[in-house]
């Protein structure tokens, strides 16, 4: 299968119905994106199909085939995108483990809405678990980063 991913175009030989995550994490090396709870319930492995904000987890590789992936690596190589510096600014996580999950979910609201409000960033993001409960730090740091360049 042939796949853009952030921005590569790379060749995989795995079985077409390989969770997307692992052929992320255990093929490429690209262990930004969590496993969580292997049923699309908790948002860890939220990664970007065509733009689109999907679940790893439970997407089959093959659904990626001909397509672009983008991962929290391939989102800002750097750390410099609005919602990254907006993280950080805000001191966002606590433990961090389902951050990447919830700044690939809030990326994609800001692609298609640039300057959401309350009710839209939290319908968006309601997919997204924190155990830590950072929920009010996220939606500020989403504001920010809005008001910063947004989706950049």
């Amino acid at each position: 299968m042939k796949i853009k991913i952030n921005g590569v175009d790379k060749t995989l030989d795995v079985d077409p119905e390989m969770p997307l995550l692992w052929a992320l994490r255990d093929v490429l090396g690209l262990t930004g994106t969590k496993y969580g709870c292997g049923e699309a319930l908790c948002g860890a492995c939220t990664v970007h199909l065509d733009g689109q904000a999907v679940r790893a987890c439970v997407t089959p590789v093959r659904r990626a085939d001909g397509h672009a992936v983008t991962t929290i690596e391939g989102l800002s190589p750097d750390g410099n995108h609005p919602l990254q510096k907006a993280w950080v600014d805000l001191r966002v996580p606590q433990c961090g483990f389902c951050q990447t999950g919830q700044i690939m979910t809030a990326a994609a609201l800001l692609a298609i809405k640039p300057k959401p409000t309350d009710l839209e960033i939290d319908q968006s993001m309601a997919g997204n678990i924190c155990r830590c409960g950072t929920y009010p730090r996220i939606r500020a740091a989403i504001k920010k980063a809005a008001d910063d360049g947004g989706a950049k």
